[in-house]
C-alpha cells in the first residue's frame, strides 16, 4: 500500500500530465478544422489523464481520512 507522500507525488505528476492535455487539447481545438479526424485522439487522451488524477486523488483522500 503506498504512503501518503508517494501518493502525493504521484498526484502531483498526474496534476502536470493533466493540464498538458488540456492545453493540448485547447490547442487543437483553436485549429480546428485542421485534423479534425484527430478529436476523438486528442479528446481521449485528456480524459484519461483526467480519470487518472481523479483516481489518485480519490485514493488520496480515502488513505489521509483512514490516518
Amino acid at each position: 500500500m503506498p504512503d501518503v507522500e508517494e501518493l502525493q507525488k504521484k498526484v502531483r505528476k498526474l496534476q502536470s500530465r493533466a493540464g498538458t492535455a488540456k492545453m493540448e487539447l485547447h490547442d487543437f481545438a483553436e485549429d480546428l478544422p485542421v485534423s479534425w479526424a484527430e478529436i476523438k485522439a486528442v479528446a481521449e487522451k485528456t480524459f484519461n489523464a483526467f480519470s487518472e488524477l481523479d483516481a489518485a486523488k480519490r485514493e488520496l483522500a480515502a488513505l489521509e481520512s483512514s490516518r
